[in-house]
């Protein structure tokens, strides 16, 4: 497997001097958001968790590689190009071996962040359960990848545009616990809360590292899912956004729209319907996620180097 890796000088270095290395999915880049916010987010989250201390990591499929840190130039290449495929558990291993350029989802990031050791991995939110999965199975491949891949996850919670209590439900059953960091609440991405509890609250990264630590100490495989809510000043309007999803909701279903295409498709329409703002928002959250994330990985790190 490890044959399969390739590491960037920055990460590779980080490695070899024990620093803490947080890890950071390319789906974001080339189906999350438009050409160039993607690509200048990109380097600002990045850049965050350099400023707090500890070693962005990048990942993406090229050239038959599972490139851990990319470069600039590489950032670019996921950002502008529309052939880059979409890779969740299912596609990883066609990606590799046709040496497509693949973008890796929080699912697969989490595959491939556990094969280069790292321990945290920062997105904006989570896939879950989506609304009338009672008849249509659509249910993200994150959530199996939480219950079975030893990799802490820091997000904004998931999306509001998902049944959020059904995708609860399903974190419980396969024993996944769900950590809030400042408050009680679940929060629901564009927003801080979602109206459901998350299992435990831990605010310091401290407490979050001994938890995580604790969980997988007792042999307790699977990730975390460690909830932060987006800054109040940069969340929107319950009300506003709750009617914007059920709009494009609606036009997703009556154009057909179904499978991996749907959330991209639903986040492009829901920020022509909030005239960017929901663009906004998901820039400010997935840049506290990277301040969380490397908080907690320069914990984690401390307690191993004790």
């Amino acid at each position: 497997m490890q044959s399969f890796l390739l590491f960037s000088p920055e990460v590779a270095a980080a490695r070899a001097a024990g620093k803490p290395v947080v890890a950071l999915e390319s789906t974001i880049i080339s189906h999350g958001m438009p050409y160039p916010q993607n690509v200048q987010t990109a380097r600002e989250v990045e850049a965050v968790i350099r400023d707090a201390g500890a070693v962005p990591a990048t990942i993406a499929i090229i050239d038959g590689k599972i490139c851990v840190g990319l470069s600039e130039d590489q950032l670019e290449l996921l950002g502008s190009s529309p052939d880059a495929m979409k890779v969740s558990r299912r596609d990883l291993a066609y990606v590799l071996a046709q040496k497509r350029l693949g973008a890796t989802t929080v699912a697969a990031t989490m595959i491939c962040a556990q094969l280069a050791g790292i321990e945290v991995f920062v997105t904006g939110g989570i896939g879950g359960v989506h609304r009338g999965a009672e008849t249509s199975f659509d249910i993200s491949a994150d959530l199996q990848e939480l219950s079975q891949t030893s990799v802490a996850v820091v997000c904004a919670g998931v999306k509001s545009i998902l049944d959020i209590g059904l995708t609860l439900e399903y974190l419980e059953t396969h024993g996944v616990p769900v950590v809030s960091v400042g408050q009680p609440g679940f929060p629901a991405f564009f927003t801080r809360e979602s109206g459901f509890k998350a299992d435990f609250q831990l605010d310091t990264p401290e407490e979050q590292a001994a938890f995580i630590r604790t969980k997988w100490q007792l042999g307790l495989a699977g990730g975390v899912v460690v909830s932060n809510p987006v800054p109040g000043e940069s969340a929107m309007p319950t009300e506003e956004i709750d009617t914007i999803i059920r709009q494009a909701l609606g036009e997703a279903q009556s154009q057909g729209v179904k499978g991996k295409a749907v959330t991209p498709f639903l986040l492009a329409r829901i920020k022509e319907l909030t005239g960017g703002r929901s663009l906004a928002t998901n820039i400010a959250l997935v840049k506290h996620n990277a301040l969380v994330g490397a908080r907690l990985a320069i914990a984690l790190n401390s307690g191993l180097e004790a």
